[in-house]
């Protein structure tokens, strides 16, 4: 919500080449996807290596999804605070730690501790998307966020083949040593490549809400990855949802509450942000599909009638075309975002992706024409996954951005396992003799994979297209560009960023809670915005010093604006003046009307606020959410009232009312 750096400090250019961060940065992207896959070939052979069940070696699985949809929003968040290569070595060293404990044991109990620290790992990639936005110039910003999307094709792909390899010559247990070696060698790499941000969201971290949206992502985690096996009625998966809801209901609203949430969710509200995540749970859904129907039809028997008789070792290979195929479309992906838009690479990218599992269904006669349809999957892939990131980062805070891309990962994690879940019961209902899957059902879940990326493409149209503040070049030349720190400290990414801290009062002098402040360069161009705390307090990041337009207001108070010059060295103080309400003079023949009552009722009949009149006549009121309304006036002296329709929008308004004459009621004595 807010930033902060050196007081008087300037954020200094990079001063590293770009293509080494972007390097070490998607092989730990790489890294972290391989740790996913590496102990997926392996499940089935681990209820007789570690004397259990099918059912308890699942948990090695289930629980790393679990502690990653934990750990990803609060390392991320973290991230923001205290800085993205620190909580990026945090990662690899939980992973790390949690690599060397599975590799020395061979008891179920401590492998799930161990596959629960690797949860940390996922972290690394949005954190390190984040890094890229500060540590590079914006035209290389797309190719790199491609190149880290496509990681996660790279790992599936390479770890299938690669567990089987390791685990026929090695042993089980080099599978964590390889995740050992990788650890050691990204921390190195990491701690001498990639540069510590200087962007920073001072405050206190918002452990409740860590803490309630922990239990409420555990158990709707929990219950759908294993509501096939414990039944989708039982009492445990029921009990799960109810948590998952409970928890949710008490987290939404502390976090509206609190001045720094652990997620914005006015944030996260907003159109822009909103949709690239329903879209992200959908594209999440229809990916994972790819990567878990086809393993499983490459391996089944030839006399299954469905299957192509291939080990492990060799499904994993036919499966690494589709993989390659994500790291070499990552420039084309930059290049689509670069000319038409993040948004239009989002719809094209699940487009592909829904048009390659029709043709899944339409070419399967043989294990080469199933492959082509997965290629054309892993390249939608690529694609859409390559815009979400950059669709996010274009809609919050520049000092946001981690948390935001954090979110967005948990979102799409709810995808996957929605995916696994709902293929599951699909085919287990479609088992026929034999104890395989019918042909129905593979189309099945297909057609569902296919619809979730087609229902994304249409909720990826809906997305407001948009140019973003932080991703795009500045004019070279032109009138009204902010003054820099030095000349040609102009391109965010390539100049001299500054953090301005600032503060939005109220005329009492406390501070507009939730303020929204907006800084634009003299061009019109948005270089950044901020929502203030519960104190007013709002930080933003700048291409440099300088003098920019700064728009701002607060719920209840008439937005204002003005240029004026923001530097680091100073702190800003903008004060709204004018509260936004209701008001006007309720008058009779001219004459103002004094105490009379004055009631604003909504269509339903419901007061919005009353008051009454001062001496001159003059009312007041509290504005009311925009909507047509029934105003209300009562001279109690005279026994007298009147009503008028009348429409609030954003702006305050007077409604003046008119008193009708007093009539005089005749009377008759009666004699």
């Amino acid at each position: 919500m807010t930033a902060t750096a050196t007081r008087g400090a300037v954020i200094p250019a990079p001063t590293r080449r770009s293509g080494p961060i972007v390097l070490v940065l998607a092989l730990c992207g790489t890294a972290v996807s391989l740790m996913q896959t590496l102990v997926v070939p392996l499940l089935p052979d681990f209820p007789r290596l570690l004397g259990t069940t099918s059912d308890n070696a699942s948990w090695l699985v289930t629980v790393t999804l679990l502690t990653s949809a934990v750990a990803t929003p609060i390392l991320t968040k973290l991230a923001d605070m205290h800085g993205k290569r620190r909580m990026i070595v945090v990662s690899l060293v939980v992973l790390l730690l949690g690599s060397v404990l599975g590799a020395a044991s061979d008891s179920l109990a401590v492998l799930i501790v161990a596959r629960a620290l690797q949860g940390f790992a996922p972290a690394l990639i949005p954190i390190g998307i984040s890094t890229m936005r500060d540590e590079l110039p914006p035209e290389k910003i797309g190719g790199a966020v491609a190149l880290m999307s496509a990681t996660l094709g790279i790992g599936g792909a390479v770890g299938i083949p690669l567990a089987g390899v390791m685990y026929s010559h090695f042993g089980w247990q080099s599978v964590f040593w390889g995740s050992v070696a990788m650890a050691v060698v990204m921390l190195g790499l990491v701690l001498t490549i990639v540069p510590e941000s200087k962007v920073r969201a001072p405050g206190t971290f918002d452990w409740l809400g860590a803490i309630l949206m922990s239990v409420a992502l555990t158990a709707l985690l929990l219950g759908i990855s294993k509501g096939g096996q414990w039944g989708w009625t039982s009492q445990w998966t029921l009990l799960t949802f109810f948590v998952a809801v409970l928890f949710f209901a008490l987290w939404a609203p502390w976090e509206l509450r609190t001045g720094q949430p652990l997620v914005d969710l006015r944030t996260s509200a907003r159109r822009p942000v909103l949709l690239t995540n329903i879209a992200s749970l959908l594209a999440g859904f229809a990916m994972f599909a790819n990567l878990l129907v086809v393993v499983q039809v490459l391996q089944f028997p030839v006399a299954s009638g469905i299957g192509f008789g291939l080990s492990v070792t060799e499904a994993g290979l036919a499966m690494l075309p589709g993989g390659l195929l994500m790291v070499l479309m990552s420039p084309a992906s930059a290049a689509i975002t670069r000319r038409f838009g993040a948004r239009i690479t989002l719809i094209a990218g699940l487009l592909t992706m829904g048009f390659g599992y029709v043709l899944r269904i339409l070419l399967d006669g043989s294990a080469l024409e199933l492959l082509i349809g997965v290629a054309v999957v892993s390249i939608g892939v690529a694609v859409s996954f390559a815009a979400m990131p950059v669709l996010i980062m274009q809609s919050v805070p520049i000092t946001e951005t981690a948390a935001a891309n954090g979110l967005n990962t948990v979102v799409r994690s709810i995808g996957t396992s929605t995916c696994s879940a709902t293929v599951a019961a699909v085919l287990t209902a479609g088992t026929v003799a034999g104890g395989f899957p019918s042909e129905a059902s593979i189309h099945a879940t297909s057609w569902l994979a296919a619809g979730a990326a087609f229902l994304g493409a249409a909720v990826g149209m809906l997305v407001p297209a948009r140019i973003s503040p932080a991703l795009v070049t500045l004019p070279e030349t032109g009138p009204g560009r902010p003054t820099p720190a030095r000349p040609d400290a102009v391109r965010r990414g390539e100049g001299a960023e500054v953090v301005v801290r600032g503060r939005v009062e109220a005329p009492d002098g406390t501070g507009a809670r939730l303020a929204v402040v907006s800084v634009l360069e003299r061009s019109g161009r948005q270089a950044d915005w901020a929502r203030a705390d519960n104190n007013g307090r709002w930080s933003v990041v700048l291409p440099g010093p300088g003098e920019y337009l700064v728009v701002f207001g607060a719920e209840g108070w008439a937005a204002r604006s003005e240029l004026r010059p923001l530097t680091p060295d100073a702190t800003p103080t903008l004060q709204i003046r004018e509260r936004l309400t209701v008001a006007g003079v309720v008058s009779r023949d001219g004459w103002p009307v004094a105490d009379a009552l004055v009631v604003l009722t909504d269509a339903s009949g419901e007061s919005m606020g009353a008051t009454r009149t001062d001496d001159e006549g003059h009312y007041e009121l509290t504005m009311p959410p925009m909507g047509r309304y029934v105003l209300t006036a009562l001279d109690t002296a005279s026994r007298v009232s009147q009503s008028e329709d009348v429409v609030v929008t954003a702006q305050r308004r007077r409604f003046n009312v008119v008193m009708p004459e007093v009539v005089e009621e005749e009377t008759t004595d009666v004699g």
